[in-house]
């Protein structure tokens, strides 16, 4: 079977697809309940998929990203690997130490984001759908089994309802902040370009207004609209889909890796620290050093200096002063005095 395609990532996205197809098989019980209507976001995520792969394929085929990702799978069942990923996917402790705001901001979109997909996906591809019952009750089923029936003028069925709506309004709220961050953050202004920064939250910003004004036009025009609403909110969910590997957001579905990088850290951490040629303070374990020095190899980037050392075996203070030193012709990286910012954290 292998030499039926060109690169075993074409095989995997292959079988990937031919997965997907059997799960929806099942879950529509024999393709006897799939809803039209979604046909569009079916094929968008099947696009979505494939973008994906190029784009993780091209990435992971990176010496570092390839490093990691090897020794990172090694490392995946340290006892602290649960708590890591709490941390990092669910309550993003890493961004609450920037501050408070930039915290709710990420938990906005992030979990609006998250939560969209869990409710959206398994309704495109059949995995979950409602029947109603004579007697007032909904039926949830979930891969063609009766999961639970909630009343339908019940709490449970209204967060059914509404459950896009409320993801709509928390993603809306974190565009919102973002957005205002980028305006009157000095930093941000600086570094920030529209195609890459601003219309990914333009995107989702638009995908969430166009979600609600469905559920405006069914409740208050009576849904009057509703068609033409329907087709630009799915248009726009597609599109969006299909730009998604290649653009700022495509962080979100990579975005569980830094799990591995995390346990890398820690795990050669406790072991051997690397001490720095110049100033002998420990900066970085012995393992993430030579695999620094082993990476830039492969990428034929040699970084030798002349004083017998190389510059990945310097802490981050010393490096800055040697490459001062090579302008200034002056041996600064040999000075003993700290950097004012040299201990700074955050």
């Amino acid at each position: 079977m292998n030499f039926a395609f060109a690169t075993k990532f074409a095989k995997m996205y292959f079988l990937t697809i031919v997965a997907l197809i059997v799960l929806v098989y099942i879950g529509t019980r024999f393709f006897t309940h799939i809803d039209l209507a979604l046909y569009g976001y079916m094929v968008g995520t099947i696009v979505f998929i494939g973008g994906f792969f190029y784009r993780f394929i091209a990435w992971a085929e990176r010496p570092p990203t390839k490093l990691i990702i090897k020794k990172g799978i090694k490392l995946l069942y340290r006892r602290s690997t649960p708590q890591t990923s709490v941390e990092h996917l669910a309550t993003y402790r890493f961004i609450w130490n920037r501050g408070v705001y930039r915290w709710t901001q990420h938990v906005l979109l992030g979990w609006g984001c998250i939560l969209s997909a869990c409710v959206t996906f398994p309704l495109v591809f059949g995995w979950m759908y409602f029947t109603m019952e004579d007697n007032g009750t909904y039926t949830v089923v979930g891969f063609g089994l009766d999961i639970m029936r909630v009343k339908a003028d019940g709490w449970i069925a209204f967060l059914f309802y509404n459950a896009l709506n409320i993801t709509a309004f928390m993603v809306i709220a974190g565009v919102c902040m973002a957005l205002y961050r980028r305006i009157k953050n000095m930093q941000a202004r600086a570094e920030q370009t529209f195609v890459y920064d601003f219309l990914p939250l333009y995107l989702l910003l638009f995908i969430s207004i166009t979600g609600l004004l469905l559920t405006f036009s069914n409740i208050v025009l009576h849904g009057w609209g509703h068609p033409v609403m329907t087709l630009i909110h799915q248009w726009s969910v597609i599109l969006t889909l299909i730009y998604l590997p290649f653009g700022k957001l495509a962080h979100i579905p990579i975005r569980p890796l830094s799990v591995f990088a995390k346990n890398y850290r820690e795990h050669y951490g406790e072991q051997e620290m690397k001490a720095c040629k110049v100033c002998g303070t420990g900066f970085v374990s012995v393992e993430q050093s030579d695999d620094v020095i082993q990476v830039l190899k492969q990428n034929e980037i040699e970084f030798a200096m002349t004083e017998g050392f190389h510059l990945a075996e310097l802490c981050l203070p010393c490096r800055r002063k040697y490459r001062m030193s090579r302008f200034a012709g002056v041996a600064t990286h040999n000075i003993k005095a700290k950097e004012a910012n040299q201990n700074a954290k955050g």
